[in-house]
């Protein structure tokens, strides 16, 4: 909950709670984000935005001075190189807000992770004795 009173169900609801200028720049990541994985769901998880696809894909989510975007631990040390120019969590990219969004990257990034989750997905099903055509 951003104000700890209301509880936010949807990405809209979180988006209208935030400053224009920061709207701006979480609307562009959504874009991005839903663009680069068309078939995933938008939800609200830990009360941040956060896109899923047979599992959690990336969560994001607006701070005082950046966008944070975590993809998941691995998924940092993977793109590593590229991400040098950005201050780094184990689990978090900090995307300031004066700077441009990477786009490019991003999108690498969430397919990375949608093949990831689709492998283990079909793992989950070989381990069952299912198998996909």
């Amino acid at each position: 909950m951003i104000n700890n009173e209301i509880p936010i169900t949807t990405i809209d609801e979180y988006f209208a709670l935030q400053p224009m200028e920061k709207r701006e720049v979480l609307e562009k990541l959504r874009f991005t984000i839903a663009k680069a994985a068309p078939q995933a769901e938008e939800v609200i998880s830990y009360q941040m935005p956060a896109f899923k696809f047979h599992g959690m894909l990336v969560y994001f989510a607006a701070a005082k001075n950046h966008v944070g975007f975590y993809p998941m631990p691995k998924v940092i040390e993977v793109f590593k190189d590229q991400l040098k120019n950005y201050e780094l969590t184990k689990g978090t990219i900090r995307f300031p807000y004066d700077k441009p969004l990477p786009v490019k990257l991003i999108t690498e990034i969430v397919k990375y992770r949608v093949n990831a989750n689709l492998e283990k997905a079909q793992l989950m099903l070989d381990s069952k004795g299912v198998k996909n055509k």
